[in-house]
């Protein structure tokens, strides 16, 4: 879940509707200098099925230890995790689930994307020093078995005959990753309306065969500037799904639940221009 503070509450958004976002944005990327991704499809249902490994758990989501919705929140963005009340085990199997789903309706190239989305988010936004000793054996035999799975995948990407040379080729298979990655960034920005400028996580592929950062600029709230510009319109509009929560804090599980059930879901916008 991803939660963005209101005057009386909080925005709750389930972490499905922030990588649908994040799709919507890489289906209009691309221009006269940006690439856009390819094989489409397959990059497309990458982002869109990112976070589907979350979809039971934030159908129900909880509270954390001072009473506020265990969520993703501006303050995590671009900081290490913290472990404070999350089992790691429990994480880590959730975030494999996604990349087991795609896996299974047979796309290995999206399944891989989603794979190094996950080895980049374990390896890049988690201390080691934070962790247990026995959390450390466990994130190190997941990364292991990951890594294993990830052969697996490539092996199948080597024999399918719906993709080209080029779309087969490591670069290239990097450069869908970075896109899937700098398209997820761009929605937890817009979803928890970022007040400060940030770069996206990676260079991102040109059509001259080089790389560039794009960088993101606030201009008011869910309304950004990027530069370079890599969309094909001068401005892109869209929409996604919240639930408007009344409270900041909640004193049990049941009070909270109840609350969120009963929440409306309302449509939020986000605003992006060159």
């Amino acid at each position: 879940m991803i939660r963005c503070e209101t005057q009386h509450g909080w925005w709750l958004i389930p972490q499905s509707e922030q990588a649908r976002l994040a799709a919507a944005f890489a289906r209009e990327w691309g221009n006269q200098e940006f690439r856009s991704p390819e094989p489409r499809t397959r990059v497309l249902r990458a982002i869109t099925n990112l976070e589907d490994g979350w979809l039971e758990h934030d159908a129900s989501p909880t509270l954390a230890a001072d009473g506020r919705p265990a969520a993703f929140s501006a303050a995590d963005l671009g900081r290490p995790l913290s472990w404070d009340g999350i089992d790691l085990e429990s994480y880590l199997n959730l975030r494999a689930h996604a990349v087991r789903i795609v896996a299974g309706e047979e796309d290995a190239y999206a399944a891989l994307l989603i794979a190094l989305y996950n080895e980049d988010h374990l390896t890049r936004l988690i201390r080691r020093e934070d962790l247990t000793p026995q959390q450390l054996t466990v994130l190190d035999r997941f990364l292991r078995e990951e890594d294993s799975f990830q052969q697996q995948l490539l092996a199948l990407i080597e024999d399918d005959a719906f993709l080209t040379t080029r779309e087969k080729q490591q670069v290239t298979i990097q450069e869908n990753f970075r896109l899937l990655h700098g398209c997820e960034y761009l929605s937890l920005m817009a979803c928890l309306a970022a007040e400060r400028p940030s770069p996206l996580p990676y260079p991102l592929a040109l059509r001259s065969g080089g790389s560039v950062t794009v960088h993101v600029r606030p201009l008011a709230p869910r309304q950004f500037q990027l530069a370079p510009w890599p969309f094909a319109t001068p401005e892109l509009r869209l929409e996604f799904p919240a639930r408007r929560i009344i409270g900041h804090v909640f004193t049990t599980q049941e009070s909270f639940l109840e609350t969120f059930m009963q929440a409306r879901t309302e449509i939020l916008s986000v605003r992006l221009s060159a």
